[in-house]
C-alpha cells in the first residue's frame, strides 16, 4: 500500500464534525482544574480515530490501538479496572486484528474497507461469547473491588460487542459503540461526582456518541454504494 494522507479524503461535513469534536473536548479540559494532559491527549486521539473508522479507513483502527493504551492507563488511575482490562487486554488486541482484517478486505483496492453482512450464525456466536465474557468479567471485577461494578461490567459487554463487530466489518459496530458510549457517560458522571477533574471525560464520550451515530449512518451508505458497484460490475447472464 502506497503512503497516503488520510486527512485529504475527509469530506467537508467530516472536517466540521472533527473540528467540533476537538473544540468541545479541548474546551471542557481547559475549564477544569487540575488540567490533565494525558486524558486530553487520549480524548483527542479517540475522536480523531472515530472519524476515520466511520469512513471505513484502516487509519482509524490504528489510532484506536493508541487510544486503547491511553484510556487503559487513565482507567487504572481511577480504579476502573474493568475499563483498564477491557481496553488493554481486549479492545487493543481486537483493534490490531481489525487492522489486519481491514487491510485484507479493501473495497476494490480503495482506502475503504469492504462492508460485511453477518449471518445468523455469526450473531449467535457473538451473543454466546458476550455472555461468557460478561459473566467472567463480573466475578473478576468483583474480586478486584472495582468501582461501580455493575456499570463497569455492562461496559465490558458493550465494548466486546463493538470491538468484535468492528473486526467483522459490520455497520452495527457503531450501534454497539454508541451503547458503550452511553454506559461510559454514566460511568464518568459517577467519577465526576467524586472529582470534577473527570468531567471532561463525560464530554469526550458525548462526542464519541455523536461520531458513532455518524459512523452508523455512513456505513449504511457505504454498504448501499458498494452493493450497487458490485451489481453493476456483475456479468449479465
Amino acid at each position: 500500500m502506497k503512503p497516503r494522507n488520510p486527512f485529504s479524503a475527509l469530506r467537508r461535513g467530516e472536517w466540521a464534525l472533527w473540528f467540533f469534536s476537538l473544540t468541545v473536548v479541548t474546551t471542557s479540559f481547559c475549564l477544569v482544574r487540575p488540567f490533565d494532559p494525558l486524558t486530553l491527549i487520549a480524548s483527542l486521539i479517540g475522536v480523531t480515530a472515530l472519524i476515520f473508522v466511520s469512513r471505513g479507513d484502516v487509519f482509524g483502527q490504528i489510532l484506536t490501538v493508541v487510544f486503547a493504551v491511553f484510556y487503559g492507563i487513565i482507567s487504572y488511575l481511577f480504579s476502573y479496572y474493568g475499563e483498564m482490562i477491557t481496553y488493554l487486554c481486549m479492545t487493543s488486541p481486537i483493534a490490531i486484528l481489525s487492522v489486519i482484517s481491514w487491510l485484507r478486505h479493501p473495497f476494490e483496492d480503495q482506502a475503504e474497507v469492504e462492508v460485511n453482512r453477518l449471518r445468523g450464525k455469526h450473531w449467535a456466536l457473538l451473543l454466546a461469547l458476550s455472555t461468557i465474557v460478561t459473566v467472567i468479567f463480573y466475578f473478576i471485577l468483583q474480586a478486584m473491588g472495582n468501582a461501580n461494578l455493575l456499570v463497569s461490567t455492562i461496559s465490558v459487554t458493550t465494548s466486546f460487542l463493538a470491538s468484535s463487530l468492528t473486526m467483522l466489518r459490520s455497520p452495527y459496530y457503531a450501534l454497539a459503540y454508541a451503547a458503550n458510549d452511553v454506559v461510559l457517560i454514566v460511568l464518568w458522571i459517577l467519577a465526576s461526582a467524586v472529582s470534577l477533574s473527570y468531567l471532561p471525560m463525560v464530554f469526550c464520550f458525548l462526542m464519541f456518541l455523536i461520531n458513532d451515530a455518524y459512523g452508523f449512518f455512513n456505513w449504511q451508505r457505504m454498504q448501499r454504494r458498494q452493493a450497487r458497484a458490485k451489481n453493476s460490475a456483475a456479468p449479465l447472464s
